[in-house]
């Protein structure tokens, strides 16, 4: 990947910086997303849902521990991103929605193991069906941490953290 002037001159303020190599990933990471086409390929997703409210409650207890929170709700839909931040991923209810079929899961990123482990935790307690317990995925990578679940409409969803 090519970086800007720019981002290259963040990116090295970060690694300058004293703080944990989690943290310097997790900062990076967050400036690439702010900087258009750079670290990013998709804008947003968005998920049909059978039930708004139902999907609203677990999505808000899943995404919180990886630092997404709701940023906008209307009658039909929501959305989630950064806090303060416009939506990445968003809900729309769709009473005969299906889910789609093998092959298809949604990564989200995390910025440690104990936020993997948060997320399996509150995906369990939302009523999620459990898809894999968190832990090492070395067939992925030598630090590739991971859970999988699917959440109450059947979509296939994975929290991981790369470092």
């Amino acid at each position: 990947m090519t970086l800007s002037s720019r981002s290259e001159q963040w990116l090295q303020t970060i690694s300058a910086m004293d703080i944990s190599a989690a943290e310097r990933v997790a900062l990076g990471r967050a400036i690439l997303r702010m900087v258009p086409g750079e670290g990013v390929l998709l804008s947003h997703i968005s998920f049909g849902v059978r039930s708004l409210p139902r999907s609203m409650a677990f999505y808000d207890a899943v995404l919180e521990p990886l630092g997404s929170v709701r940023v906008w709700t209307d009658s039909k839909a929501a959305g989630y991103g950064p806090r303060g931040g416009n939506d990445c991923f968003a809900l729309f209810e769709h009473p005969d929605m299906a889910p789609p079929g093998s092959g298809f899961h949604l990564a989200f990123n995390a910025a440690s193991r104990e936020a993997v482990n948060q997320f399996h935790a509150a995906g369990m307690a939302a009523g999620a069906n459990d898809h894999g317990a968190p832990g090492l995925r070395p067939h992925y990578g030598p630090m590739y941490y991971a859970c999988f679940v699917a959440d109450p409409d059947g979509y296939k969803l994975e929290a991981v953290c790369q470092s």
